[in-house]
């Protein structure tokens, strides 16, 4: 055997020993991303045995049309006895979230709009900048401010004796959404095709045309998981909503005080001694949420893959 053939011999070697290496660390990353992956929907799977196992008592107690049609959340009236009606906490975080859903949204896509297709570099970065300062700032200090500000400019526009209602929510709910709907939907409809908008304008369609006609639709799925984790952000807020919603359990009404989902968990669990109904109805209000807002997924994800197979 000569030497050349050695030398060869030992470079095979080598590279087919750096290729098993390669291929055991490659099998090492999936197996550490398959765990991650597992680990989160671990996580999912145990929030929600844990809501159900917590909430079921309550509710089979209660009485399941009692706790999801009742108008009255009394649970510490020891004279009449406790009453644990959630419907007014279910149709206000329904209406609240509509609403901020209903003023965000239109500001969001149309700002979104803006950055990706129409304002100058230098306008777009101060904005993105606004933007992302936006999203840092803390629920509470959005729940102060629109305390200060916002309920007593409510209260003097409406001659109101307080201006803590559901309007104020919705305002306050609806400018913490924006961020997310920005954010998800600029890049959305940064990944359309530039195709798609040279065959517009061919067509001799206007840019104007060509964003709303033919982009804006192409990225409807990005434009959908906008808004979908803007509607989850304003369902599942509480700090900021509790301090300017008055946080009374009413019928909600545009002007009354009001008490959502979230922040009737947060305001009865200070009280609320552990193991009793009272705590265990608390419970039971955070599994009907955490059903809201997977109900949300589910229905915008069938209306999407509709659209996309249409």
């Amino acid at each position: 055997m000569t030497a050349e053939s050695l030398t060869v011999g030992g470079t095979v070697r080598k590279r087919r020993g750096a290729r098993e290496a390669h291929k055991a660390v490659e099998g090492g990353i999936q197996v550490a991303f398959l765990l991650c992956g597992t680990l989160t929907v671990g996580f999912v799977l145990l929030i929600s045995i844990y809501l159900i196992l917590s909430g079921l008592p309550a509710i089979r107690q209660i009485g399941l049309a009692d706790f999801l049609f009742g108008r009255v959340w009394d649970p510490t009236n020891a004279t009449t006895g406790a009453e644990f009606g959630i419907l007014p906490f279910i149709l206000t975080s329904i209406y609240g979230t509509a609403g901020a859903v209903v003023l965000g949204v239109p500001v969001g896509l149309l700002t979104a709009v803006y950055l990706a297709k129409i304002a100058p570099p230098k306008v777009a970065v101060a904005i993105r900048t606004a933007v992302q300062l936006l999203a840092g700032i803390p629920s509470v200090v959005y729940g102060l401010v629109g305390m200060i500000v916002l309920v007593p400019a409510i209260q003097r526009t409406f001659s109101l004796s307080s201006g803590a209602c559901l309007l104020a929510a919705m305002i306050v709910l609806a400018i913490m959404i924006l961020p997310s709907i920005i954010n998800v939907a600029e890049n959305a409809l940064r990944a359309v095709p530039k195709e798609y908008e040279e065959a517009s304008l061919a067509l001799g369609a206007t840019k104007l045309e060509t964003y709303f006609k033919v982009t804006l639709p192409a990225a409807g799925s990005g434009v959908a998981a906008a808004i979908v984790l803007g509607m989850g952000r304003a369902i599942g807020e509480a700090m900021a909503i509790i301090m300017v919603s008055g946080n009374v359990s009413n019928m909600p009404s545009i002007f009354a005080p009001v008490r959502f989902l979230t922040t009737g968990i947060v305001s009865g669990m200070g009280y609320a001694q552990v193991g009793s109904l009272y705590h265990q109805a608390l419970f039971s209000i955070g599994l009907v949420l955490f059903l809201f807002i997977m109900l949300i997924n589910v229905l915008l994800n069938v209306l999407i893959k509709k659209k996309g197979d249409a």
